[in-house]
């Protein structure tokens, strides 16, 4: 099939969404289906490149200060700045662009993973020529407001609004999905939606993300002893991904495992701060921050971990909790957002109360010190990462594409 992927941020940056549409793009495209993806140029001109067997058009696009583009490094901000010297990217009246590229393409399906101005233009293109249209939402409303510090008062009417919002564009398309079953019912609840819905996982590459033996040359690079029990955080580093609550947690744990070590490796906003939290607590040589690594050395990160912790309250799956599971990592997470699915108490880690910094003190406690409940919650781990494979979801959305396109030849 000809197929079309149109997202706001991809390749390069470092989020759940760029992640899944790079992802998707390259499975797809190795399954011999010729792919296109539409999304924001990161030097503000557009142009096209051919990677990995895809083609990808870099539309125009200006930067938007407010949130980082997850390429370069986080700039150290003050207090009452809001900004951010590389900000991401936007193409904000990409409708000319679309409509040539998409006449000299001429797709059979169009898959659209967020409601952007290119996101819109292509389901606009798509329903003007007799395109079936599918979207996923990766998005809950909470996801925009918390890293835009909505202040509370506003922030239940705000959240409200970008629910219906969401769902109003999702009604346009002839198929939607969701990363998760909880995600959806958030979608339905309370609304009358007649498009077909369904639950299909992110999914990770299990051939990439899975247990092994971590080379000697990688804990040396960090300064780390191949016996140190770990504590992994991997993901961005903002104030909304909650890091500063399991590095507390973490602290009061470290007097019970003195030889505990915390990595956090990713980058954010919230580094600088969470630096000198460290320092303060006199915990400098006992919590890492890595940085921003990337694969294939990232898969050697995941294996040296003996736990994975996040406290983050947004996700709408959490990539990185499937990619820790399927390294055979006990989880820790919080009852918030999406992670039920994959964080389950009792059976491969503890989802605790969101900011009860003594609750996940406690689970790390227990995974610290218990080897057997360490094997027995990673073998579950692994389990249900398998749940979450990246090849059934490419044969969960082939199959949509099929579908849409099959119906669409009825009307």
């Amino acid at each position: 099939m000809r197929i079309v992927i149109a997202t706001a941020v991809y390749h390069p940056m470092i989020n759940g969404v760029a992640v899944f549409s790079h992802n998707l793009a390259m499975g797809l495209a190795r399954r011999g289906n010729e792919v296109l993806v539409i999304c924001p140029s990161q030097n503000g001109k557009n142009y096209t490149e051919v990677q990995d067997g895809v083609k990808v058009c870099y539309l125009k696009s200006i930067q938007v200060k407010v949130y980082p583009d997850q390429i370069h490094a986080t700039n150290k901000r003050k207090k009452w700045q809001i900004w951010y010297k590389h900000g991401f990217r936007v193409s904000v009246f990409p409708k000319i662009e679309v409509k040539k590229i998409l006449d000299d393409f001429k797709p059979d399906v169009v898959h659209v993973q967020v409601s952007d101005p290119i996101g819109l233009s292509v389901v606009s293109y798509a329903r003007k020529n007799g395109i079936p249209v599918v979207t996923t939402e990766h998005n809950q409303p909470e996801v925009l407001t918390e890293p835009l510090h909505v202040p509370g008062v506003v922030k239940k009417p705000v959240d409200a609004l970008l629910s219906a919002y969401f769902a109003n564009r999702q009604s346009k398309s002839d198929f939607v999905t969701m990363p998760t079953k909880q995600a959806i019912f958030r979608l339905l609840e309370g609304r009358d939606f007649k498009v077909p819905v369904a639950a299909v996982s992110n999914g990770v590459d299990l051939s990439a993300f899975k247990p092994g033996k971590v080379a000697i040359s990688t804990y040396e690079k960090y300064g780390i002893s191949p016996n140190q029990p770990i504590v992994l955080y991997v993901g961005r580093v903002d104030p909304e991904k909650k890091v500063g609550v399991v590095i507390e947690a973490f602290a009061r744990v470290h007097g019970e495992v003195p030889n505990a070590l915390m990595l956090v490796v990713g980058d954010g906003v919230d580094k600088t701060r969470l630096i000198a939290m460290v320092k303060k607590m006199k915990l400098d040589d006992s919590v890492k921050f890595l940085g921003r690594i990337v694969p294939p050395e990232l898969y050697e990160i995941y294996r040296m971990g003996t736990v994975f912790a996040t406290a983050s309250e947004i996700e709408t799956q959490g990539i990185v909790l499937i990619e820790a599971a399927a390294s055979g990592l006990p989880l820790i997470a919080v009852d918030k957002g999406a992670v039920s699915e994959i964080c389950v108490t009792g059976k491969n880690g503890f989802l605790c109360e969101p900011g009860d910094v003594s609750e996940i003190a406690e689970a790390m406690g227990k995974l610290l010190t218990d080897k057997k409940l360490q094997k027995e919650y990673a073998e579950t781990s692994i389990k249900l990462a398998h749940e979450h494979d990246f090849e059934k979801t490419l044969d969960k959305f082939l199959n949509i594409y099929q579908k849409v396109v099959k119906d669409k030849k009825k009307t």
